[in-house]
């Protein structure tokens, strides 16, 4: 006796592209909790919070620290780029220069 077996084909096909625009439209968020304990003492906790979707659903969301954050705008003056690097640079150098070689 021969038992014939179906089989099934997916009506819907969903490429690569369809699923990352579907993401990037709703939005995905990914939580995650790392704790380092010794002998029931907790050393280390860390919280990771990572959310993934299109500049307008973030804007949306109330997610917009890009826009006033003058190392992403164009609109920023590049002095007040350039004047918070040197500032930056200044600081590494005193750093390296306290550190015992």
């Amino acid at each position: 006796m021969a038992i014939q077996r179906a089989t099934q084909h997916s009506i819907e096909s969903t490429n690569l592209a369809d699923l990352l625009e579907r993401i990037l439209d709703k939005g995905i968020v990914i939580a995650g909790d790392i704790k380092i304990k010794l002998v029931d003492v907790e050393l280390l906790t860390i919280q990771i919070r990572l959310v993934i979707c299109s500049v307008d659903k973030a804007k949306e969301m109330g997610m917009d620290w890009w826009v006033n954050n003058p190392a992403f705008t164009s609109r920023a003056p590049q002095e007040q780029v350039g004047d918070s690097m040197s500032r930056m640079e200044e600081r590494l150098a005193r750093l390296e220069a306290s550190i015992p070689k």
